[in-house]
């Protein structure tokens, strides 16, 4: 049984708790998302191409490296400061982007937003993780994950007429004022500390070099069950990694092939978050009761036959636009069963435990933003899905031989 860890202050209703997060990370995924079906068009406006705006994008990610430092602070400090930190942060980059008149400014911009996302999402999931039981934990982070399947029903599909009238820089200007606002929002929720006998590591001032790799050691150390913990992580990066090839090219590809505009990748946007919406709730109806296990394996295992299928589809823009739609609904199924299923692996630990994921998972995210955009440009949209297939494979097998479910069920 893991610990229970009580809230400091005043406690929060379920509602709050759901409704808060789901409309703070509505904002944060729109800030992440902006750039999937836009890529092209964010690209001409700053005076670059898809690759290259690509690996600025890749720099982003690999920043998120950064968040198990933040989850440590979270552990030691309290989950809402990290959490507001990471809002303030991504709002200054999304200023940064917006107002940017070179590279060097994007890539600062871009910079200091991935700091803010990697550290406010994971510690968002760890807030909310601590405050509910694992046999619901499924279900709640399943409804926060809406906010995902939202951000393309609502969030992308806005920005995308937004665009086609204002320009490509308007958005960026919105979603860094609202992040400000909701990091007000969150200030009037209630803390949550880390248990009293947990084991979180922290780094002091090291006392020569033997102490330093000590401290190195303590920070990396998961318990007894690091062997599960980590390939969670792992089989989780490798699905993010060959989900997101795909997603940052989808609409330089629909663009290229069929000729979409701003708006009609909006719309794009909206189907897409219709999917991601029903995989979410799916998420929150069935992963408690199959398991949480269980249910990855399932996930990756359609999202495999997907990728698989895209070429086949690659006929019309119907066709093609239902095939992004349905590996992404499998790939959202896939990736939101996975976090409850990583917060319970090392659970005295789990702030650091979730922001480490986050960072593994953002390693992932680097390399997509590197390989998608120049696998599609030398080897189109069958070598994008080959790769990413042979991936996912890799992943199925790192769930089958070492990752455990915690606790057993």
């Amino acid at each position: 049984m893991s610990e229970q860890v009580q809230p400091s202050g005043d406690d929060v209703s379920f509602a709050r708790l759901i409704g808060t997060s789901i409309a703070t990370k509505l904002l944060v995924d729109s800030t992440t998302q902006i750039f999937n079906p836009f890529l092209h068009i964010i690209a001409t406006g700053l005076g670059t191409d898809v690759v290259t705006l690509g690996r600025l994008l890749g720099l982003r990610s690999a920043v998120g490296m950064l968040a198990p430092f933040f989850g440590a602070l979270a552990d030691r400090r309290g989950y809402r400061l990290v959490i507001r930190m990471g809002l303030l942060l991504n709002a200054a980059g999304m200023l940064l982007v917006g107002i940017s008149t070179n590279l060097w400014m994007t890539t600062l911009g871009l910079i200091v937003a991935g700091l803010g996302v990697s550290s406010f999402i994971p510690t968002l999931q760890a807030y909310v993780s601590v405050r509910l039981p694992y046999a619901q934990r499924a279900r709640a982070l399943g409804m926060v994950e809406y906010s995902w399947a939202l951000t393309g029903i609502v969030g992308l599909s806005a920005i995308g007429w937004l665009m086609a009238i204002t320009g490509w820089r308007t958005p960026f200007f919105i979603l860094s004022g609202g992040l400000v606002v909701m990091s007000f929002v969150f200030a009037a929720m209630p803390n949550v500390e880390r248990p009293a006998n947990g084991n979180a590591a922290t780094f002091v001032k090291p006392q020569g070099r033997g102490s330093l790799w000590k401290q190195t050691r303590a920070f990396f150390d998961l318990g007894a069950n690091a062997r599960s913990t980590y390939s969670t992580i792992f089989a989780g990066t490798l699905t993010y990694l060959a989900a997101f090839q795909i997603m940052l090219i989808y609409g330089t590809w629909l663009g290229d092939q069929y000729g979409l505009n701003a708006a009609a990748l909006g719309t794009v946007a909206l189907v897409l978050g219709i999917f991601d919406l029903a995989a979410s709730v799916s998420v929150s109806l069935f992963t408690d009761r199959i398991g949480k296990r269980r249910s990855v394996l399932w996930g990756n295992g359609l999202t495999l036959l997907g990728y698989v299928l895209l070429p086949w589809l690659n006929t019309s823009v119907f066709a093609t636009v239902f095939g992004i739609a349905l590996a992404r609904g499998f790939f959202e199924f896939t990736i939101v069963s996975h976090f409850p299923l990583l917060s319970e692996q090392s659970p005295s630990q789990r702030g650091k435990v979730m922001t480490l994921g986050s960072a593994v998972v953002l390693g992932g995210g680097t390399i997509a933003n590197f390989s998608g955009p120049w696998l599609y440009t030398r080897y189109g949209v069958v070598g994008v899905c080959v790769v990413s297939a042979v991936i996912v494979c890799v992943a199925i097998g790192l769930l089958l031989t070492a990752v455990r479910e915690q606790p057993e069920t």
